[in-house]
C-alpha cells in the first residue's frame, strides 16, 4: 500500500508498534531520547498530553511535507498520583502493591504532528485490579519486564491476566495505545486505511 502520506511511529515500544500493525497501515520507527519531564502542578489527563506533545515537539523541524509523526505516553493514575516507569525492581513491587485490590486509571495521550497540522487527545480506561499476594507480584517481578512499563505491569502479561477483574474502556489503551482514537484522527492527516 502506498499513502501520500508517510507515518512514522516515534516509539519503541513493542506494544504501540503491534498495535499500530494491526491496522495495516505502513509506517517507519523512529525514536529520539527526550526527556519525560513535566511540571508538578499537571494532572492527569494533563501530564500524559504534555509528554506526549514534548516528544512530537522534537521532531517538528525535521518532517518532511508528506510525513506525520505519532508520539505516545501512557501514565498510571492511583490516587491523585502519577505512577510512571518505575527505576527499580523495589519500586516495581512498591507500585503493585499499591495497585493490588484497587481501581486506578491508565491514560494515554497522543500527538500527531505534520508540517500542517498538530493534534493532541487521550483517553482512560479503569481498570479493577483484585488483591495480589506477595508471591504473585514476586513471580511477575522475577519472570517478566516491569521495568518499562507505567504502573509496572503490562495488561497482556501475567499480572494482568490474573490481576485485572475488570477494564472500563479500550483494552488497547491500556496496552498503550487508543487505537480506536488513533484511527479517526488519521484520517484527518490524510492517512487512509481503507
Amino acid at each position: 500500500m502506498n499513502l501520500p502520506v508517510k507515518l512514522i511511529l516515534a516509539s519503541n515500544s513493542p506494544r504501540r508498534k503491534e498495535i499500530l500493525s494491526g491496522l495495516r497501515i505502513p509506517f517507519s520507527i523512529q525514536v529520539k531520547d527526550v526527556a519525560e519531564d513535566f511540571e508538578p502542578h499537571l494532572q492527569r489527563e494533563q501530564i500524559a498530553e504534555h509528554l506526549a506533545e514534548h516528544k512530537a515537539s522534537a521532531y517538528k523541524n525535521d518532517l518532511k511535507a508528506d510525513e506525520v509523526v505519532l508520539t505516545a505516553d501512557t501514565i498510571v493514575w492511583l490516587q491523585d498520583s502519577v505512577l510512571n516507569k518505575p527505576k527499580d525492581l523495589a519500586e516495581a513491587k512498591q507500585m503493585l502493591q499499591r495497585l493490588s485490590g484497587n481501581v486506578h486509571e491508565v491514560i494515554t495521550g497522543v500527538c500527531l504532528q505534520s508540517h500542517e497540522k498538530h493534534e493532541v487527545f487521550h483517553d482512560v480506561s479503569k481498570v479493577y485490579f483484585r488483591d495480589l499476594s506477595e508471591t504473585e507480584i514476586d513471580f511477575y517481578l522475577e519472570h517478566f519486564k516491569p521495568l518499562d512499563k507505567a504502573g509496572a505491569y503490562g495488561v497482556q502479561e501475567f499480572i494482568g491476566m490474573i490481576g485485572i477483574e475488570r477494564i472500563e474502556g479500550s483494552y488497547f489503551n491500556v496496552m498503550g495505545l487508543p487505537v480506536h482514537l488513533v484511527y479517526e484522527k488519521l484520517k484527518y492527516f490524510g492517512i487512509l486505511p481503507l
